[in-house]
């Protein structure tokens, strides 16, 4: 049935770069309308804009004010920037900014309020987006801040079988080695073990988790993290009955493919999991934040500013990141159904002893 179809908040990121020729080619197949409902949080000008840029006349869409008045049948459009907004092609301006975040903003408030089931967010630029109301160092952050507890989001990248989380995310590097401590990778664990469980139906995940120094710390020799860090936190995992195994070199690690044997990996910083997963899967992996509420995914690629415009840039990622949202909100349905009211134990001591005599 239509109402029961998946709605899917898509924000149009920033518009000076590629986010609307993902959209509009992902879009130039009707068949993904068979799967769910779109909405662009976005702008009909800049999406005419696009179409004539690229030369991609097959996609319409049915603008509508609100989320409550959308057309299951279409691709749908909510305006959310002045009809002034000038878009430079491959530019980072503040005017783009200011429209990345109306366009946030505007798609965060109806997730919120339960008018769309998920949202999947076109690239941003980290720095033009910056404001006042705007003060993380990404979308992982934001979402955070919005339907979460501190250090409650975990950034995971994924591409079918392989999934690689973060204990940090967007941080300098140098601060890396001081943020680590064994409750926070404790925590990190206990989050993406749920949404393996959860979000991807994997009934016991098996996570690797990496060590922080080469050769993971040669138990002492390069680094004392491993140690005095990373083996407790997993042990206090195991005592959880999570299944956690490691500390593992992050380069012979992924050299050897050995990502293969596991559910999902840990790796203690940004790039240490972003290289190898993007080296591997850059054109189709998808950027999915777990532990929070709410669902959201993004392709796992930047602005690209270098092809803006130039018809270059592939919406696979883009695609699996919709397709992605929409499995997650089926499986979190599932999982809920599977697990909500259990059936209480209320037997007493003479009820145990009439069953005997």
């Amino acid at each position: 049935m239509e109402s029961e179809k998946i709605i899917i908040g898509i924000t149009h990121g920033d518009i000076n770069g590629i986010g609307y020729e993902v959209i509009l080619k992902a879009f130039s197949d009707n068949v993904i309308l068979d799967l769910c409902t779109p909405i662009i949080y976005g702008s009909s000008k800049v999406f005419g804009f696009y179409k004539k840029q690229l030369d991609i006349q097959s996609v319409n869409y049915n603008q509508i004010n609100s989320a409550k008045d959308v057309n299951h049948r279409r691709l749908n459009l909510i305006n959310c920037v002045d009809d002034e907004i000038k878009v430079e092609l491959g530019i980072s301006t503040q005017e783009a900014g200011k429209a990345a975040f109306s366009s946030l903003e505007r798609a965060t408030e109806d997730l919120k309020a339960g008018h769309i089931h998920a949202i999947v967010t076109a690239p941003i630029n980290k720095h033009n987006i910056q404001s006042d109301k705007f003060q993380f160092p990404g979308h992982t952050e934001y979402l955070e801040g919005k339907f979460a507890k501190s250090e409650s989001a975990l950034m995971m990248l994924t591409d079918n079988n392989l999934r690689v989380a973060v204990v940090t995310g967007h941080i300098p590097l140098n601060q890396v080695a001081k943020t680590i401590t064994e409750d926070l990778i404790l925590k990190k664990l206990q989050i993406l073990n749920q949404s393996l469980k959860q979000d991807f139906m994997i009934v016991r995940p098996r996570i690797a988790v990496l060590g922080l120094n080469p050769h993971a710390g040669d138990q002492g020799v390069i680094g004392e993290e491993e140690e005095k860090i990373i083996i407790p936190a997993i042990k206090k995992a195991e005592s959880e009955k999570i299944q956690c195994f490691g500390p593992y070199p992050a380069d012979g690690f992924f050299g050897a493919g050995r990502y293969k044997e596991f559910d999902a990996v840990l790796a203690m910083y940004h790039d240490q999991g972003l290289i190898p997963f993007k080296t591997i899967a850059m054109d189709s992996g998808v950027n999915y934040t777990a532990g929070l509420p709410v669902i959201r995914t993004s392709p796992d690629h930047g602005t690209a500013y270098n092809i803006a415009g130039k018809n270059k840039a592939s919406e696979l990622s883009l695609l699996a990141a919709i397709y992605l949202a929409i499995d997650v909100s089926r499986n979190r349905k599932i999982f809920a159904e599977m697990h909500d009211n259990p059936l209480p134990i209320t037997e007493t001591k003479n009820n145990k002893k009439d069953q005997i005599e």
